[in-house]
């Protein structure tokens, strides 16, 4: 897969793992070994520009969710279940509008089915604190050091909140400038209804950029979706929570791991 470079750990039904905009694929190494042990086949994509994955130009959200979907048909099987957390699970949502067949679930961890009008007040000082600090000659790792006490939760865990320093500290600029000037496009609302797949809505307690009660609200949209927030949990939960990330996630699998072996068996077949 010359375009998008990826980790994977394990072997059995696939699950993939999207990052959001300020990490990569290691961000989710607490969850490969995990969902690996569990008898998963894990796996955590470098999204485009990221890691050494090919950039898209420009960055859209229906570049992505083409990016993704080639993707899954290079990982040789009928469908698979996907993590999306932040953007990533922007990008699933774009999917599902037009590949729902390559879904067996979703999980949609600490992300918006919108980010609202990108001239409301919000996303202006969303991106002005995204971005200044570049602007002004810091570094991706400076920008880590200040963001992350903001994103990481109560009490997180020690070694979750070093690999996220490391996996921010990585990221290219201007895959990180392209990517927060793509999350402001996003409008998925109307589509919530129409998600037919079975969907866990998933917010961290002390999450400011996708609150609980909006995640919430989002969840009531979609069809028969579940709702769960980790205590304590802030932006990162995948890495600050990562006990907590990986119980809630795996029994949201183990719950619908028959369903999707009947839809695996009929695209098969």
């Amino acid at each position: 897969m010359a375009d998008v470079h990826y980790l994977e750990r394990g072997s059995g039904p696939t699950v993939v793992f999207l990052h959001g905009i300020g990490t990569d694929s290691e961000s989710f190494a607490f969850q490969l070994e995990a969902f690996a042990t569990a008898g998963y086949h894990a796996v955590s994509w470098d999204m485009p520009g990221y890691g050494r994955s090919l950039p898209l130009t420009p960055m859209t959200f229906s570049g992505l969710a083409r990016r993704l979907r080639q993707f899954l048909e290079e990982l040789n099987v009928p469908a698979v279940h996907v993590v999306g957390h932040s953007i990533g699970g922007m990008i699933v949502q774009q999917l599902a509008r037009t590949a729902q067949e390559k879904l067996l679930t979703m999980v949609l961890a600490q992300t918006s089915p919108a980010f609202g009008s990108k001239d409301g007040e919000f996303q202006r000082k969303f991106i002005a604190e995204r971005l200044q600090p570049l602007q002004r000659g810091q570094s991706m790792a400076d920008i880590a050091t200040e963001v992350l006490p903001s994103l990481v939760g109560v009490d997180p865990d020690k070694k979750g909140v070093e690999l996220a320093q490391k996996c921010m500290s990585r990221v290219p600029s201007d895959a990180y400038v392209a990517a927060v000037q793509c999350l402001v496009e996003f409008e998925g609302r109307d589509h919530l209804p129409f998600i037919a797949v079975p969907t866990l809505v998933l917010a961290g307690e002390n999450d400011s950029n996708a609150p609980a009660s909006m995640m919430e609200k989002m969840a009531q949209k979609i069809p028969g979706a579940e709702f769960a927030t980790i205590p304590n949990a802030g932006h990162l939960a995948p890495m600050g929570n990562p006990d907590a990330f990986n119980h809630v996630v795996l029994d949201f699998l183990a719950r619908h791991a028959y369903k999707s072996n009947i839809k695996q068996s009929r695209t098969i077949n």
